[in-house]
């Protein structure tokens, strides 16, 4: 989904992640020239931070709504393997394993991108409430339709 820029401001745009191993995992991607937070003037930064604040309330929406173990979701702006600016929105779940529950997500290594988490048709349902969720929140935030 656009989240839409004006003539000072690039477009964000929220995409649900290849990968599910916590459902609900979410990017949200700069559609400007950007690699680090910092390359943004201050008032495009805020716009930015506060995107993937809407997005992460139409994730914790979403994914409330199918699995009541949500527990909490984490934001991440990393940067470290792909060098454009993005943010993560990782959903954190009762379910998972203890040793695993209070680190940060990438902890998990390489089960994060193993084939059973690949995104399918399985993850429609999700993928649609969040989408109408973020609808929702942008339309509020933003005040369109």
């Amino acid at each position: 989904m656009r989240v839409p820029g004006d003539a000072q401001h690039a477009e964000r745009w929220a995409v649900i992640g290849d990968t599910q191993h916590l459902p609900g995992y979410c990017l949200l991607l700069y559609a400007g020239r950007a690699n680090h937070l910092t390359d943004l003037p201050r008032a495009e930064r805020a716009l930015f931070l506060l995107d993937l604040s809407l997005l992460g309330e139409a994730v914790q929406t979403a994914c409330g709504k199918h699995d009541e173990q949500l527990r909490r979701l984490n934001y991440e702006v990393l940067g470290n393997s792909w060098e454009y600016l993005h943010g993560h929105i990782h959903p954190r779940y009762e379910w998972e394993p203890p040793h695993l529950l209070r680190g940060p997500v990438w902890r998990y290594g390489q089960e994060r991108t193993a084939p059973e988490h690949a995104l399918g048709s399985r993850h429609d349902s999700l993928r649609q409430d969040i989408k109408q969720a973020l609808t929702g929140v942008l339309a509020e935030a933003y005040d369109y339709d």
